[in-house]
């Protein structure tokens, strides 16, 4: 079981910087939450001054679920085909360490004490810091709702908030799965049919083409990331054995060199911590952004996917118009369903520029910040580095 409420650790934990501008109006957090087993009970907590709530400030309970829950109503309904829906976060995944922790008690025999005890507490601080990166993702998209000026008051959104009892989601069937799995078969087939359309917006057929490119590449960054962080955290870890070992032999020593091991024993361990540090800051502020952003840069190509739809509908009705008017008949029908789908496809250009638009303001903002952080995180830990070897240096040159 593991719990969270420490504020102060809230803003060095913060891993996605999604550029939010909350409006004092509707503000969210997740202050507390509670692991038991694979599910997570969050505590989600509101602070408004809007006349729609019935109170200024309250706290609900919440499951991963109703965060899906959430994310699917607002997919799903109509007037938000224009906008960039938030990514819903990641379900709570612990099976990484978890399994890290049953194969440490399997190896344990052929440990030392000291290295056993050392590489528990690597594990066991790697399980908070993804405890902490699943209360994170969840309460950046609450934040990204209450910061959009339409979706913020979307009357599902403020009952999620609001409603004080179990909202009673219950997790699909079989059978909704499998609806869920055949609707993304459809709209795959539809993408490539819609890929062959021609566009009529230079804007929507430029944002295009960069969102296909960006989003293989932001993928491929994404795996480089996870490859460099695991490097990290594995030199961490060598260097426990290193210590330990070095420790070993110092002990078995009697000579001169028992002291000389002993400080490079030291000086092992306190570099393991660092690269330790490395390996974390380079997980929050780079590899938890290129994650969210393969997400959000899904949610962006959704919207294009849904105008492309609209725009063929929009096409499609021409077409209808045109043989009605050959044949002579139902004509008002078809001006009537011509004018719907032109109503509609104009609608969702006009709030997808809009929403394209922030989103890559937002996008840089995030990166600039996020980089510039990480940048100087890791210029603090090499000179934190050359500190500790030129000590060790000086230390062995003074024996």
């Amino acid at each position: 079981m593991t719990s969270t409420t420490d504020e102060s650790n809230k803003e060095k934990m913060r891993s996605v910087s999604v550029d939010l501008n909350n409006d004092a109006s509707l503000l969210i957090d997740i202050p507390d939450a509670l692991c038991e087993r694979d599910k997570v009970k969050f505590t989600v907590h509101t602070k408004t001054t809007l006349s729609s709530f019935q109170k200024p400030e309250f706290s609900v309970p919440r499951q991963h679920e109703d965060f899906i829950w959430l994310h699917d109503t607002l997919v799903e309904t109509e007037d938000y085909a224009g906008l960039i829906i938030p990514p819903a976060p990641p379900k709570p995944d612990f099976e990484s360490p978890r399994e890290k922790m049953h194969k440490l008690g399997e190896g344990e025999a052929t440990m030392t004490k000291e290295e056993y005890t050392k590489m528990k507490q690597e594990l066991e601080a790697e399980y908070l810091a993804v405890f902490k990166k699943t209360v994170q993702v969840h309460e950046v998209f609450l934040q990204r709702l209450s910061s959009h000026p339409v979706l913020s008051k979307d009357r599902n959104f403020q009952i999620f908030l609001e409603y004080d009892q179990d909202l009673s989601v219950r997790r699909k069937n079989a059978k909704e799965m499998f609806g869920g799995f055949f609707k993304n078969m459809v709209k795959t087939a539809d993408e490539v049919l819609i890929s062959g359309i021609k566009e009529v917006d230079d804007f929507f057929e430029q944002e295009k083409t960069f969102l296909l490119d960006y989003s293989s590449k932001i993928k491929d960054s994404t795996a480089k990331a996870e490859k460099m962080t695991r490097s990290h955290k594995n030199i961490a870890d060598d260097y426990i054995h290193i210590s330990a070992t070095l420790n070993t032999l110092s002990a078995d020593d009697n000579a001169g060199s028992k002291k000389h091991l002993e400080k490079l024993s030291g000086l092992f361990e306190k570099l393991r911590k660092v690269e330790g540090r490395v390996a974390s800051d380079q997980e929050l502020k780079l590899t938890e952004l290129l994650r969210y952003y393969t997400r959000d840069i899904q949610a962006a190509k959704d919207l294009l996917y849904r105008r492309a739809r609209a725009l063929v509908d929009y096409e499609n009705s021409n077409k209808a118009l045109d043989k009605a008017r050959l044949k002579s008949k139902d004509i008002p029908q078809a001006e009537e369903h011509q004018q719907h789908c032109l109503q509609k496809f104009d609608k969702l250009s006009e709030s997808g520029k809009k929403e394209l638009t922030s989103f890559k303001g937002r996008r840089v903002v995030a990166f600039r910040k996020n980089l510039v952080e990480m940048a100087e995180l890791e210029i603090k830990h090499a000179k934190n580095n050359v500190t500790l070897l030129q000590g060790c240096i000086d230390l062995l040159k003074s024996n």
